[in-house]
Parts: C-alpha cells; structure tokens; sequence
C-alpha cells in the first residue's frame, strides 16, 4: 500500500466483505475478488486516502483493469460503505484460493521493487501505458530481487552504506530503462568520494545457451540481425550467438534456458550445465548473464530456420563441430561475449562432458 500510494495512511481497520473470495487472477498470483456465496473476504479500510493517494491507486490498480465499485463491509465498528477494487466484468478468476501469507513469501519484495520503479517515473505512465510496459517493470523487479551476495575473497566487502545512491533521476523508456544518477562510494583509502554523477541502462537477467552434442561434439550457434552492431556502424550486423533470452518474472533461469532453446532452435535439452553468471558490461548496465552449456542431440549439419514468427524472430541455426566454432572464434566472426566465452569454457570442460555421454 505504501509503494503504491506514495505513504500509508495513518487510519486503517480490519474488515471483512461477505459473499466474496479471494482468488489468484487466472493465470496470474495477484488477488482476484469475486462473488462467491457463502464466502467472506478479509481485508482492510483505510479511512484518510488522500486525493494523491487514490490517483496513483488508481493509475496501477486501473493498468490491470479493475475498478472502484461501492461494497459494504462488516468492521469491528460496525457495518461501513467503503470503495473496493474489483475486476471488470469478463475477467475470470483462477480455481484455486488465494493466500496472503504464500504470496507474501514468493512475490511481496518483486511487487514492492516493481511499484517502485512505476512511481519514480516523471511525468507518470497513463493506466494503458503502464499494463503495456508492465512484463518488462516485472522483470526488472525480478532481476533485482534475484541478486544475492557473492563471494568476496579479495575484493572489497562493503557495508550496507559504503555505495550510497543520493538521488536517482527519473528514468526514460518503456521497454528498457536508462537512468541517471547521483552517488558516493566508499574509497580504498578509507574516505568517501564526492558526489558523482553516474548513467546506466537497465537491462534484463538473461539465460545464455551453447548446445552441445557430446557424442557428436557439435555446438549450435544463432544467427540474426542486430541493432547495437548496426548503431556502431559495424557493416555487418548479423551476428553469430548461444541461443538467448530475457527470464520472465517468477521464471528460473534454467526454466528460461529450457524455453529459450525450444522457442528458438526446436531442441529438448537433457541437461543444463551450468558454466557462470556474470554482469556483462558493469559500468554500464546491469545486464546479468547465467550461462549454460545444453546437453543435447545435433544429428544433422545442415542450417536450419528458427525462432518464433509472434515475436519477429528471423533466426538461422547452424550446427557445426566444435573445433569448426572455435576456427569462427579465432578469425574475428564470431564477435559476441557470450558465444566466446561459452565456447572457451566448453573447450576447457569439453573432454569431462563428452566422457559422461
């Protein structure tokens, strides 16, 4: 309630809403209230919503089609007509109850970061533009919650204040985000830099690919069209790397590993190695990459089309032996990060993999 109205207000009550349940969405986790005979909606009232308040409850609750209807609630006062948020008419409620407590545990801190992001936007997003945008707000969220502590053998283990963001910039995108902003960090000196004015893109945790048959010892390597190359003036655009993809909110890295090589090569991977996460460019961008070498079957050597016609995917898969990889590594046509470092790491790992099969 906080995150999403900007401060919680300072009168609320218990309440419960008769002849309704509480449901997950369908398809979703977030709360659905139906009407349903016999049952009883817990919930709160908050008494003091202040017009602020309610046009930014409005705004996020508004991107998810729902709405202020009159309801009358039993309260530990009394009965009182209060305003709740119900879903429009043809949505549909999934069949299971819903649980404050299992949510809380699994989704509360990536709601709370993704409320956040939404309401340091300057000028905010129209109700229409935030559901729009919101699968990528929701990955962000998820991003950032997935981040946990690695190990610091010898770098510095800074404390909770010792890189201290003193203000952040409204950001600029929809899909992506770029933000500007004002922070101190701890030096190795012991004293703390002035103020610095830092810019950085926020991208999306990613899940990175290299199928590998280790009986065969074929790899398969992605081809397609690319901006960053093209913006850089780079004559050919077309780049050559693992197969890709950006995890969704609430997805595992793995689970989005297993997607990705479906989605866009047609493979059913046995295995999952992993091979390292990583950030790839950090400062610049928050792009987190974990990395897999897919223990798959590649029995042919011809190219292949691939990828997924819904999201403009024009991609060609080419099988190929490792050592043939390794010869498009050393000559320079094989130009992208992950594919490099996949293909060394592989090499390294190559006769441990090929001798379990």
């Amino acid at each position: 309630m906080a995150a999403v109205s900007g401060a919680l207000p300072h009168t609320s009550l218990s309440a419960t809403l008769d002849g309704y349940g509480v449901f997950p969405a369908d398809g979703d986790v977030v709360p659905f209230i139906a009407q349903q005979a016999g049952a009883v909606a817990e919930g709160i009232v908050y008494k003091d919503v202040t017009d602020v308040q309610m046009s930014r409850l409005n705004l996020y609750e508004g991107a998810f089609d729902y709405r202020l209807v009159p309801v009358t609630v039993q309260t530990p006062a009394g009965r009182l007509a209060v305003s709740c948020y119900l879903p429009s008419n043809d949505a549909k409620p999934g069949a299971e109850s819903w649980s404050l407590a299992a949510w809380e545990k699994d989704h509360l801190a990536p709601a709370i970061l993704a409320a956040t992001e939404v309401f340091t936007r300057d000028p905010l997003p129209s109700s229409s533009a935030l559901r729009a945008m919101w699968p990528m707000v929701e990955a962000r969220a998820w991003s950032k919650h997935r981040a946990k502590p690695s190990p610091a053998t010898r770098r510095f283990r800074p404390g909770p204040t010792d890189f201290a963001i003193e203000r952040a910039h409204s950001p600029h995108g929809n899909f992506f985000l770029f933000q500007a902003v004002d922070l101190q960090h701890r030096q190795f000196d012991g004293g703390v830099t002035g103020t610095l004015k830092r810019e950085a893109f926020y991208g999306i945790d990613a899940a990175i690919v290299l199928p590998y048959d280790p009986v065969r010892d074929r790899v398969l390597l992605v081809e397609q069209a690319r901006i960053g190359p093209r913006l850089r003036h780079d004559p050919n655009p077309w780049m050559l790397e693992p197969v890709a993809g950006i995890i969704d909110a609430r997805e595992t890295p793995e689970d989005a590993a297993m997607r990705e090589c479906e989605e866009e090569a047609g493979l059913h991977i046995k295995e999952m190695v992993p091979a390292g996460s990583f950030y790839v460019s950090p400062g610049a961008t928050t792009d987190y990459f974990y990395t897999y070498v897919g223990l798959c079957d590649l029995p042919q050597l011809e190219t292949y089309s691939g990828g997924l016609e819904e999201e403009a995917e024009d991609l060609r898969l080419h099988p190929m032996s490792l050592d043939a990889a390794m010869d498009l590594a050393d000559s320079g046509e094989i130009a992208t990060g992950p594919a490099l470092f996949l293909l060394y790491w592989l090499l390294r790992h190559r006769d441990r993999l090929r001798a379990r099969g």
